[in-house]
């Protein structure tokens, strides 16, 4: 019943922000528009920016099931393209009111996640550690998410298939060479 309740909370959310920026949604609006109780909305989250995450996070997190692995990872950022179109307004919403703090961390977060599960999966054989790993993870997670939060703030205009197919034809061949490239350094220690 509390997810039931949550997700409701969530959709209220999404719609008020067709109309307005998160900056100036408030708990009641979203209580009303839900039909609950301000009570209940601050039992399950502590605030607007709290609900904003959530609703990030957990919606992102459903995207990215059985996409993050080597054959798949194009998949994965269809889906986080797919999932910024359909809640184009809650995007640019909270963009324009300067909650980048909250659609940053969504971005960072899921394609970490995708990312460092196809550096594990490319790694498997190899001496590379941890460390470097994440490294690998963080530098295309920096630059992919750069990539989606250009075409966001260009207006999303552009194909996301062409975006996907032209970060493809950069990474092909390049995280597995980051990676024998650790693993060799490693090794001549």
């Amino acid at each position: 019943m509390a997810q039931t309740t949550k997700r409701a909370i969530a959709a209220s959310l999404k719609r008020i922000l067709e109309q307005k920026p998160l900056n100036k949604i408030t708990v009641t609006d979203i209580a009303k528009d839900c039909s609950i109780s301000r009570h209940t909305f601050y039992y399950h989250f502590r605030d607007v920016y709290d609900l904003m995450e959530w609703t990030y996070r957990t919606e992102g997190e459903r995207l990215l099931e059985g996409k993050r692995d080597y054959e798949n990872w194009q998949q994965g950022m269809a889906e986080i393209f797919r999932y910024i179109l359909d809640n184009q307004a809650m995007v640019r919403n909270a963009l324009r009111s300067g909650s980048r703090d909250y659609l940053l961390p969504y971005l960072y977060q899921r394609t970490h996640k995708l990312l460092f599960a196809v550096v594990e999966e490319k790694s498997q054989g190899r001496s590379i550690s941890r460390e470097h790993k994440e490294f690998i993870a963080d530098f295309y997670k920096n630059a992919f998410a750069g990539v989606v939060l250009d075409w966001v703030e260009s207006g999303m205009e552009r194909d996301p298939a062409d975006v996907i197919a032209d970060l493809g034809t950069l990474v092909r061949g390049q995280m597995v060479d980051a990676i024998d490239k650790f693993s060799r350094e490693a090794v001549e220690v």
